[in-house]
């Protein structure tokens, strides 16, 4: 006979929406064996009850035994070798009908016991094994609902202990409910076919018995069909025990090895590591918004497939796509109502939104202003060389005199950020004349570029080797006084995020910062429209946060006299990263060494030709003034000492 379908008892405690799918349809098969088998009995009944009806009744019989191959059963509708056997029996059974006579001992013996069995016991096994799941399956629901709402703080272990016992103790019931439920499923799958066929092998028994195996209808032919089948039947039941056996092995092993995921927070060093995952799936609670400003959560099933987050709901047959996770981000958020929760955010500016930029920028914020001791050693150990100068404070960006600004600008130096200097939170270029010129000749005001380098401002930035692209969200910029130290970048962070933080500044700008060897540039990713442009040769420092890696800025070296002639001196510029803030500060830090590089490349190119053609006097002055430049005055002087001897050689 063909192989059975059988409910997989490994996936019972992952209790997946698939795996929901195909219990409702062993379910489904298991009420049509029901509704069949029942039919089948009573037919069988009136066989064993009414002597005068025996006749209709094994025609009854025969009658059902031929609409077998009509049933639709959601499993195992297609077996031909079950169909065309019962086709047979049904032929057998109709030619007996008209000789037939009741042997009440021998039926009921023979016939009545299996069939009965099967339906009082197996049945009604599977419909108890149905009640007892649907009962573990609620209360784990609650349980789990009810640990979910669990509050955050840790004033209350009682209650803890007690939600977390009962999912413990609700998830083990479950498990063990259904793994008993699925084997008692798989079981009937074999016990069909020993009750429809058992039954139907002892009735032909008996009337053989009763014919002295002598009767005209039972030819030696139908005596091997029958030799077969009862054969067929032994090993199908020996098949079923073996399976059986495993089964029941596999519940023994999965409940030892379960024991430890029960819990909602199992420990991970005691879970095995799986290195050959390749997919990813649970539940998870997801937070919809039911009106302005409240919202609600529902549990669902996720899972990847691919570079896509599928869910799928209970009773569905396949999943839905609910993102492109190829190009998000995730991070850890706050939630007042609920523990271990995170955000996916999607980089094409679909899926953000002013409330999740705000959660991060204001977590971001907090984090760095929070007057906390260990945080006040952290910000001193930042500065070695600058510990012991006096602290002053300074007013606000947009001039606040509010006490709350005044206690945290007490933190930073004058020393390194310059006081009375305001904050600025979005990307305007720079209004002196040096930086209204060079926009109008390099093209910044809103001339399109390409970020591969592809077509460039100028023939040196198409020409550059190096060309990086990143994506960046600019906080804010501010005038300061020192440039030697990575100090004072750490200094203007602070300030800039705490200023977000108290005016309740959370929107950002987003660029792409391209790094090559002439320049930095910020561009809109829209229109490719270049929004600034920092001459590499200005940047003279760039540096990342320690604790927060995603954060960066760099000092820009403006040209000019300083304050003192009206211009700006330096300009710290504060980034959030999508990437490492150290690789951005590496890029920049290579690019400067190959611009460097490649100065001094040129230096020597235009020496050395300036050296074979210029006279005497004049060769020797500039070999002397490019010893003194490169710091090679061996090289040099034989290089001149040969100018010198070729223009005496001319002349």
């Amino acid at each position: 006979m063909p192989g059975i379908d059988k409910l997989p008892i490994e996936e019972a405690l992952e209790d997946s929406p698939q795996t929901r799918s195909l219990l409702g349809v062993f379910e489904e098969d298991a009420a049509a064996i029901s509704s069949y088998t029942s039919q089948l009995f009573h037919a069988m009944q009136r066989i064993y009850d009414a002597q005068n009806e025996l006749s209709a009744a094994t025609h009854l019989t025969s009658r059902l035994l031929k609409e077998y191959e009509k049933q639709r059963f959601p499993l195992g509708g297609d077996d031909e070798v079950m169909s065309s056997t019962l086709q047979q029996f049904a032929k057998v059974i109709d030619e007996l009908s008209s000789c037939h006579a009741v042997l009440s001992t021998q039926l009921a013996d023979a016939m009545m016991f299996p069939i009965t069995q099967f339906k009082e016991r197996d049945l009604k096994e599977i419909l108890t094994l149905k009640e007892v799941f649907q009962i573990a399956s609620s209360d784990h629901d609650i349980a789990i609902n009810r640990y979910s709402k669990l509050s955050k703080k840790r004033d209350n272990e009682k209650v803890r202990n007690e939600a977390t016992e009962d999912v413990y103790t609700s998830r083990k019931k479950q498990h063990q409910t259904m793994m008993h439920y699925f084997t008692a499923l798989n079981s009937l799958q074999y016990k069909k076919k020993i009750a429809l066929l058992e039954p139907l092998l002892g009735y032909m028994q008996a009337q053989i018995s009763f014919f002295k195996l002598g009767s005209e209808n039972l030819t030696q032919q139908w005596e091997d069909f029958l030799t077969n089948i009862g054969t067929s039947v032994q090993n199908v039941r020996r098949e079923m025990d073996n399976d059986v056996n495993v089964m029941q092995q596999t519940i023994q092993d999965l409940e030892q090895g379960s024991d430890l995921l029960y819990l909602p927070d199992p420990d991970p060093s005691k879970i095995p590591i799986n290195r050959n995952l390749t997919q990813k799936a649970g539940y998870l609670n997801t937070r919809n918004k039911t009106g302005l400003v409240s919202s609600s959560w529902e549990r669902q099933y996720f899972f990847t497939q691919g570079g896509n987050l599928m869910s799928q709901a209970r009773g569905d047959v396949a999943g839905g796509l609910v993102m492109d996770i190829d190009n998000c981000s995730v991070m850890a958020v706050d939630c007042e109502d609920r523990r271990f929760c995170f955000q996916i955010t999607s980089f094409d500016g679909k899926n953000e939104n002013p409330e999740e930029i705000a959660a991060r920028v204001n977590q971001s914020a907090l984090e760095a202003v929070t007057p906390s001791p260990s945080f006040q050693q952290r910000h001193e150990s930042l500065r070695p060389g600058v510990q012991g100068r006096p602290k002053t404070s300074r007013t606000s960006s947009q001039g606040s005199d509010s006490p709350a600004l005044s206690s945290l600008s007490s933190l930073s130096l004058d020393s390194l950020v310059a006081s009375n200097t305001p904050i600025q939170f979005d990307i305007i270029s720079p209004v002196s004349e040096e930086t209204g010129s060079q926009a109008k000749t390099t093209g910044q005001g809103g001339r399109r570029t390409n970020p591969f380098g592809e077509s460039g401002d100028s023939q040196s930035e198409d020409d550059s080797i190096l060309h990086q692209l990143y994506i960046v969200r600019f906080l804010g910029s501010m005038e300061v006084r020192a440039t030697d130290s990575s100090d004072v970048i750490y200094e203007t962070m602070r300030q800039i995020l705490a200023a977000r933080a108290i005016h309740n500044i959370f929107r950002m700008t987003e660029s792409h910062l391209l790094v090559t060897c002439d320049c930095l540039k910020l561009i809109d990713p829209q229109t490719q429209v270049t929004r600034l442009r920092f001459p590499l040769s200005s940047v003279v420092l760039c540096a990342s946060h320690q604790e927060n890696k995603r954060l960066f800025g760099f000092v820009l070296q403006m040209g000019g006299g300083g304050r003192a002639e009206g211009q700006l001196g330096s300009i710290c510029y504060i980034f959030e990263s999508n990437n490492d803030g150290e690789k951005i500060c590496d890029s920049v830090g290579l690019a400067k060494q190959i611009a460097f590089h490649s100065e001094m490349d040129l230096e020597e190119q235009s020496r050395l030709i300036a050296a074979s053609s210029r006279p005497n006097a004049a060769a020797t002055a500039s070999d002397k003034q490019f010893m003194v430049l490169s710091n090679s005055q061996s090289e040099d002087s034989d290089t001149g000492e040969d100018s010198r001897k070729k223009g005496e050689s001319e002349a």
